[in-house]
């Protein structure tokens, strides 16, 4: 090989290497692509319409918004996993992913993603109807206990927030109540009020008005840390201590991508999305929403992903609702 060869060979594997190095600086070249998990006015899709504005500037481009729901999540998860791993596809996703493989539902959980950024957390109250005599989750674990299977629970069915909450408080009190399914959580706390059911848990979202208008009445918010604006509203460790092993819990809202998009995407990807849940103005939102801006990433979003997975499968494990033990995937114990 003549030198003038070598010499052409050099240069065209440093330009090659130069042209790499430039495009990995430059993402994003292009628009990207979020899929949403569930559909349009829900809470992941209000979630993700209020941060990606502030995300967008940061990046120096469009992010466009689709919402692909269906399969309690697993449409999209599947969908962004099917993509290249350029980082270009992300997945606006919420808590459902984590229950996946034990209820049977799909082979992908979180711990095929990159947490780009855990945005918020929602808050649990759990509410009674107002002619009930319970003045605190005490009185109603007290009256549940003596007598078994007549206190009526309002709830959305397996592996929906109320059933979940059930579940660990049975795990944790020997809780035992009769579960009313609903078609969602506005149509229970209707019941709620008219009798039907005698207390449900809920997100703050669906039942904050109903609180402040006296429709309900609030027993215990599910935490073990005071929530701004709850301060009224006892935390559920007062009565309950051993419910602490299960906290922080409540549905999420977060960004995911590929595990295995290049470091440079993960990296700004990461800093667009916590300067975003860092400003003042999605504050306001998620607190108007119902919701506890958590703004994590990278390791410190996985151990919170593993342990939300760890204390709600084994709670369905524990009451019978999973298809597949938590132990088949390595999902410790709480």
């Amino acid at each position: 090989m003549t030198h003038s060869i070598k010499k052409a060979l050099v240069c065209s594997a440093l330009a090659g290497l130069l042209s790499t190095g430039l495009q990995a600086a430059d993402f994003p070249e292009k628009n990207l692509q979020g899929a949403i998990m569930w559909g349009a006015g829900g809470a992941t899709d209000n979630v993700a319409r209020a941060v990606t504005p502030l995300v967008e500037p940061l990046l120096g481009g469009e992010i466009v918004l689709v919402n692909k729901s269906g399969g309690a999540g697993a449409i999209s998860t599947n969908y962004v996993n099917s993509r290249p791993s350029d980082g270009y596809t992300l997945l606006y996703g919420a808590e459902n992913p984590q229950l996946h493989k034990v209820l049977g539902l799909s082979k992908l959980d979180y711990a095929d993603f990159y947490p780009v950024n855990i945005l918020a957390r929602g808050v649990v109250v759990i509410v009674a109807n107002n002619d009930k005599p319970w003045t605190s989750m005490k009185e109603l674990v007290a009256d549940a206990q003596a007598n078994p299977g007549t206190v009526k629970m309002g709830s959305t069915g397996p592996g929906g927030l109320p059933f979940v909450v059930g579940a660990m408080l049975k795990t944790a009190t020997d809780f035992d109540v009769r579960a009313v399914p609903f078609d969602g959580e506005g149509p229970g706390i209707t019941a709620l009020q008219g009798g039907h059911v005698d207390f449900m848990p809920a997100g703050l979202t669906a039942v904050r008005e109903h609180i402040r208008a006296g429709r309900v009445k609030a027993l215990a918010v599910l935490s073990d840390t005071p929530v701004a604006g709850l301060e009224e509203i006892p935390l559920i460790t007062a009565d309950l201590p051993e419910f602490k092993k299960f906290l922080p819990w409540g549905p999420f809202y977060g960004v995911f991508a590929k595990r295995d998009i290049p470091e440079d995407a993960k990296a700004k990807l990461t800093d667009a999305f916590q300067q975003a849940a860092a400003t003042e103005q999605f504050g306001k939102f998620m607190q108007d929403f119902g919701a506890v801006v958590t703004n994590i990433s990278g390791d410190e979003a996985d151990a919170f992903l593993k342990h939300w997975q760890s204390v709600t499968a084994w709670s369905l494990e524990a009451v019978g609702e999973t298809k597949v033990s938590p132990a088949e995937f390595g999902i410790a114990k709480p």
